[in-house]
């Protein structure tokens, strides 16, 4: 039976599947993991672990399915993150993750400052910020010029695991063009005066698209993984990309919103639109553009709101329900782990305003919901604004399986969402680029409409509308009342973890 496999390596856990040439799920196998945070800001992990979670995991699923013939591989992870290896391929120094690590602020202002901000966004699409790699390759370099005078190549997951499996060296277009302001987004290729001057000591990983085949599994591959020598590895892109093509959220006027530990959403279009507060990047296919953008919490703002309570996503999602729309009076800013897009803001904080003595923990746990579907709003609205055209909105990840938190984002935000009926995630949307990129002539070229159609609509209460249309306003008025405050409490926290 052939089936290919496909493994996401993502913020909280990596993830593992086996699917059929009909798109029907064989086994599944996940990892749990935990990321390191060393000091305020600091995000990063062990790249060596992401190889030896898709050991585990491939061995895992070969061993559920002893009949599947796998005829390729994929490969996704989070990103854009920085591992940086040696000569001999090993890692200098934990991969730093991507915008939820702020640590290279002050090379942003540097950056900046030598190249100039609207030059930087004619190049390369965005402005920086913390979501950029360069100023994060700029920072090894000033911080720990000892494993920077080591490093000799560049990685991220999905490029890791295509090297691990193939020996090939080399990055997908999308992932590179967030490695700012080293990537020329028209020119769709490494931009050579900055790269010199600011990564000359690293060998540029030549660039491919998603779904292009990198190489074979080798020897040493096979018998580490089970999976056959020979068998095709697709080069990969950064999960939130392979999750839009697992539930077919890649084409021209399509919103993907990818509900997980940090809340992602990429618009894809055929023009290059400029924003200072969103990401322009390279689509994950040739011809194709995405203005991008991502909350620092969602899921991970909901886990700490049960880890802190001692109660469970069913008893939390009961009461929450239970407390309605507007929480009893609660608003919260989501901003508990600094904020991306759009406000770009890494000394953002959580903000809980209008508590009482009354409020229960349904409430608590239904301003957080409400805060990042705001924050959702805040950013597609910037999207908009943008010239992004939004034709149709796809949900996707972990976090759909609570359908009040998807109804409560369609509220604030006005959207319809299509629900796919598989929303594994990247895993499926890598196995489905392998089969892509390895169909023969008997079993065709697949199809993710089939592989995957929609399972739901999720329809906006229009009776909700004038509600949610206030607290929006209040949202964006609380965090600029308080921004001040904040930022103070903030430079409090970096003084006490220093």
């Amino acid at each position: 039976m052939r089936c290919t496999l496909g493994v996401d390596i993502g913020t909280a856990s990596s993830k593992g599947v086996l699917v059929d040439v009909d798109g029907e799920i064989l086994a599944t196998a996940t990892r749990a993991h935990e990321v390191s945070r060393p000091h305020t800001g600091w995000v990063e992990m062990d790249g060596l672990v992401w190889w030896d979670e898709f050991v585990a995991i491939a061995r895992e699923l070969i061993a559920a399915v002893p009949e599947a013939e796998i005829g390729g591989v994929g490969v996704s992870g989070m990103g854009p993150c920085i591992l940086l290896v040696d000569d001999d391929d090993v890692p200098v120094r934990p991969a730093i993750l991507y915008g939820v690590d702020t640590r290279a602020h002050v090379q942003i202002e540097q950056m900046t400052a030598q190249i100039g901000a609207e030059e930087i966004a004619r190049v390369g699409g965005s402005l920086l910020s913390s979501q950029a790699g360069g100023p994060k390759l700029v920072w090894v370099a000033e911080e720990e010029p000892e494993a920077w005078a080591r490093a000799r190549r560049l990685f991220m997951p999905a490029s890791w695991l295509a090297r691990r499996l193939t020996g090939a060296y080399l990055l997908d277009h999308q992932s590179a063009s967030q490695v700012s302001p080293l990537y020329d987004i028209e020119g769709e290729r490494w931009h050579e005066p900055w790269w010199a001057r600011y990564a000359g000591s690293i060998e540029q990983p030549p660039l491919r698209w998603a779904g292009d085949v990198a190489g074979t599994v080798t020897p040493e591959a096979a018998s580490a993984t089970g999976i056959p020598e020979g068998t095709p590895v697709i080069t990969g892109t950064i999960d939130a990309w392979t999750e839009a093509v697992s539930v077919g959220a890649h084409e021209v006027g399509d919103l993907m919103l990818m509900y997980g530990t940090t809340m992602f959403l990429v618009a894809t279009g055929e023009e290059t639109l400029r924003t200072p507060s969103m990401w322009t990047t390279a689509g994950a296919f040739a011809g194709t553009r995405n203005l991008a953008g991502g909350l620092s919490t969602s899921g991970a703002l909901t886990s700490w709101l049960k880890d802190l309570t001692g109660a469970d996503y069913p008893q939390l999602l009961a009461e929450a329900e239970e407390s309605g729309p507007g929480a009893r009076g609660l608003l919260m800013l989501p901003y508990f782990a600094g904020e991306r897009t759009p406000i770009q803001d890494a000394d953002a904080r959580g903000v809980v305003a209008g508590l009482t003595l009354g409020h229960t923990r349904g409430d608590l746990y239904r301003a957080a919901l409400e805060a990042t579907a705001l924050g959702v709003r805040h950013n597609v609205e910037t999207m908009r604004a943008a010239g992004a055209d939004i034709g149709r909105v796809v949900a996707v990840g972990g976090g759909t399986q609570g359908r009040l938190w998807m109804q409560i984002v369609s509220d604030a935000t006005g959207l319809v969402q299509d629900v796919p009926e598989t929303t594994i995630g990247a895993s499926y949307g890598a196995a489905f680029l392998a089969a892509t990129a390895t169909a023969t002539a008997a079993t065709g070229v697949p199809v993710i409409t089939d592989w995957n159609p929609v399972a739901e609509k999720i329809h906006p209460d229009e009776t909700l509308r004038a509600r949610y249309d206030a607290l929006f306003d209040r949202y964006l008025r609380l965090y600029e009342g308080s921004k001040d405050v904040v930022h103070e409490l903030a430079a409090e926290q970096k003084k006490e973890a220093a």
